[in-house]
């Protein structure tokens, strides 16, 4: 049995993760401050869920800490009270939009915690460590689809600089301590358990609600929405597979995805963008009810497109996400009225 340190577990993907590898028998120790920034009692049933799942006859052991990934005395203990197999490490300060007005609470959680987190991990000398990018490093790029041996020098949100601020971070730890990262670039993430600020849950909420749905850039945007459950299986299988320097990297020729360190970088998207109208017509398709919709300018910080190259992934790991939206969209819809009772 492996023990995990997953942080975030509060969170919709670290929850998902964490549920996955109970599932399958190993230990998991979760971590998570249960921030304010979404609903709280939404966080606190995911972590009831995960006491429920570890219940089960089979499931490992959980246990969890509620503490600040910022605190570096709380960090420090714990990796004094645990010895981790591997740290996934998947909390964060998240969205976009809401960088632009609370720019703080990104260099507090995405820079400081994740600082913690590189330093206990090698002082703890952790075999691997996986950790949450995203897709929003790609910023001003519009070569499609997004590689990850692309630029991605001009993110356009505090947010997306925080992501790209981490694999510059982890890629100086693997160089200079030998310490195996691998970052994942994460591409609009849905499901069930997700999160009330993402697109999907908003609409969901405002049309059987009967209030109007707000569209921006007027609809014309495409999204890599990809599900939850494909979300967790390339976490799972790149966490196996711990990072190791790249044999055939240049430094005339600099590949951004790999190193003479042991760092990786990888996207996981589902390799389909959607555009923002068909995505809306399958939800009310699901829903049977059609969408009051508000069409407004493009947001700040936002892009118009995510398109997500995935060859490394595979030739790495052997997968590709393939759920489709009409698969993905009608289970969080089911979940949404089960646990909302509408």
């Amino acid at each position: 049995m492996r023990t995990h340190l997953v942080t975030g577990t509060a969170g919709f993907i670290g929850f998902h993760y964490a549920a996955r590898l109970l599932r399958a028998g190993d230990a998991v120790v979760g971590f998570d401050n249960v921030s304010d920034y979404y609903s709280v009692s939404l966080k606190r049933d995911r972590l009831r869920q995960l006491e429920q799942i570890a219940s089960l006859p089979g499931s490992g052991e959980y246990q969890f800490v509620e503490a600040d990934l910022a605190d570096q005395a709380a960090v420090d203990q714990l990796f004094s009270r645990f010895r981790f197999d591997r740290v996934v490490h998947l909390a964060a300060q998240a969205g976009v939009r809401h960088s632009l007005s609370q720019p703080r609470s990104y260099v507090h959680s995405n820079l400081v915690g994740f600082l913690n987190i590189l330093e206990a991990c090698r002082q703890q000398q952790v075999p691997h460590l996986t950790y949450a990018s995203s897709s929003s490093v790609y910023g001003a790029n519009r070569t499609l689809p997004f590689a990850v041996t692309q630029n991605v020098d001009h993110p356009l949100s505090l947010y997306a600089a925080s992501k790209k601020a981490n694999e510059l971070m982890a890629h100086t730890y693997s160089h200079l301590f030998g310490l195996p990262t691998t970052g994942l670039r994460f591409f609009t993430v849905y499901g069930p358990w997700g999160r009330p600020d993402m697109a999907l849950f908003l609409f969901t909420k405002a049309i059987l609600e009967g209030r109007p749905i707000e569209v921006f850039n007027h609809g014309q945007m495409r999204r890599d929405f990809t599900y939850i459950d494909d979300i967790v299986e390339g976490i799972w299988r790149t966490s196996k597979q711990i990072a190791a320097p790249s044999p055939n990297w240049s430094a005339e020729h600099p590949d951004p995805s790999t190193s003479s360190a042991p760092y990786r970088v990888y996207n996981i998207g589902n390799n389909q963008p959607v555009s923002l109208e068909h995505f809306i017509s399958v939800i009310e398709t699901h829903l049977g009810i059609p969408a009051k919709k508000t069409y407004l300018p493009m947001q700040a910080g936002d892009v118009t497109e995510t398109y997500a190259d995935i060859d490394a992934l595979q030739q790495a790991v052997g997968f590709r996400p393939e759920t489709p939206i009409e698969v993905g969209i009608g289970k969080f819809i089911d979940w949404y009225r089960g646990y909302y009772g509408c």
